[in-house]
């Protein structure tokens, strides 16, 4: 795509502008607790009776990634569906308890990740035990899963098995063709399993058309039953007034440091190792430059503790803000309005949620030319990029944006990179995909 198409289509959108109880304390309280959740929150007022639901559909999150679950809801029920949705406590939100056409069935409950393996064993067991009994209950024909459970296997294989006795048609969104391929484990039971979900689902959605490619050659499905539906932007993360300048004066960061920013999940496909010798090289010309790191380790420690003896030893550690752990919603701005640029060095990727988080605050990206990142990145206007597994080309690429003009004018910038994301990653865009496969499958 030329520069010329890729500027027009950046400034095209701104012209626009019971079970049975056992011995188990979890169990015990299945039923009991199966009937409270049942209890109807959020049902169809007075409002929702101006137009009669086209659709019932239930919605199995996994009770987190709340910018997804809620945006699609919130799309699916503009659009006239109504849908049971299944939920946590960390869901249980004024957009979804207060909106007519949803049914919000909180069966996960407490999902926090302090708790004793006990406590962990029990919300899980009474959390299975629920979704059966839901399962079999539920008037929705159509179940549309957006994760699977801790117990990967067993929902891929017993549950989906469960559903389609049920004579439930299963609609799956697979975020990730093969996680655990692209964070180095991968096994015969993960495919095999893997295989079993995909072939039972009716219908699957992917992000990108990389992912139908993979889908179709690596598991062998039929091209009919693979939708791309695009991520949607993220709109729920609060984006209060707080200033560029207040940002980074409560993270201790001068107004003249070049400021940049790795957030997220913290894995050797994200590419940290690349970036910190990038970052040691920028230094050793300009002692300018600052980084933050902000997100949860993902397991692989050593991968962690390899990359923090690099920082000590090149002395560069007093040029790091660190964050290892999960940054709540609340606190998210914070680190994307006190930076200058979003930085993706990743080695392996279908998608990234990040982006489009920092394209909600108009920030813009350098990203690894992996997955469909070059598609989504505009050169100049909304990011650069470079070459994957590549520190001295992203260092080079770091340059470059700080000596362009979208550093320069990042100010306005800014609100065109907003713009531009709302208009082209609309959840609008996204649902209407969405509602015609489940119309189809209603009908079929």
């Amino acid at each position: 795509m030329t520069q010329v198409a890729k500027t027009a289509r950046l400034q095209s959108p701104l012209r626009q502008a019971d079970a049975t109880a056992s011995s188990s304390p979890a169990l015990s309280a299945c039923s009991s607790a199966t009937r409270s959740s049942h209890r109807a929150v959020g049902r169809y007022g007075p409002d929702a009776a101006l137009r009669a639901p086209s659709l019932k559909v239930a919605l199995l999150t996994g009770g987190g990634d709340k910018p997804y679950a809620l945006g699609l809801a919130a799309a699916l029920t503009s659009a006239g569906i109504a849908l049971d949705f299944i939920g946590s406590d960390d869901l249980s939100v004024p957009e979804l308890l207060d909106n007519p056409r949803v049914n919000f069935l909180n069966l996960r409950g407490d999902q926090r990740a302090k708790a004793s393996l006990t406590t962990k064993v029990a919300r899980v067991l009474t959390y299975y035990c629920r979704l059966i009994r839901y399962a079999a209950t539920a008037q929705p024909e159509l179940f549309h899963i957006l994760w699977n459970n801790k117990f990967e296997v067993f929902d891929r294989t017993v549950l989906m098995f469960y559903y389609k006795l049920l004579g439930k048609r299963v609609v799956f969104t697979a975020h990730n063709v093969n996680a655990r391929k692209r964070d180095g484990g991968d096994s015969f039971l993960n495919r095999l399993s893997l295989r079993i979900q995909y072939r039972l689902s009716d219908h699957i959605f992917v992000h990108t058309e990389p992912m139908k490619r993979e889908l179709l050659s690596g598991f062998g499905i039929q091209e009919r039953k693979v939708s791309v539906i695009p991520f949607g932007i993220n709109n729920t993360v609060p984006n209060t007034a707080l200033t560029t300048l207040e940002a980074r004066h409560q993270l201790g960061i001068s107004p003249s440091d070049k400021t940049l920013l790795f957030f997220g999940n913290i894995a050797p496909y994200k590419g940290l190792e690349y970036l910190i010798p990038a970052f040691i090289e920028l230094l050793t010309k300009d002692g300018s430059y600052r980084l933050i790191i902000a997100g949860r380790l993902k397991g692989h420690q050593d991968y962690w503790r390899r990359i923090q003896q690099v920082i000590l030893s090149s002395g560069v550690h007093d040029r790091i803000i660190k964050r290892i752990e999960y940054v709540p919603d609340e606190e998210t701005e914070l680190y994307f309005k006190a930076a200058d640029v979003l930085v993706l060095p990743y080695t392996r990727i279908f998608q990234s949620g990040v982006l489009f988080l920092g394209y909600g605050f108009g920030l813009p990206a350098i990203a690894a030319d992996v997955g469909p990142l070059k598609e989504e990145i505009i050169e100049g206007e909304t990011g650069f990029i470079f070459r994957p597994r590549d520190s001295s080309d992203l260092a080079r690429a770091i340059r470059r944006y700080f000596a362009s003009e979208l550093f320069s004018e990042l100010e306005s910038r800014r609100q065109q990179i907003r713009q531009y994301a709302n208009e082209r990653y609309s959840w609008n865009k996204a649902v209407a995909g969405t509602e015609a496969v489940y119309s189809n499958l209603v009908r079929s």
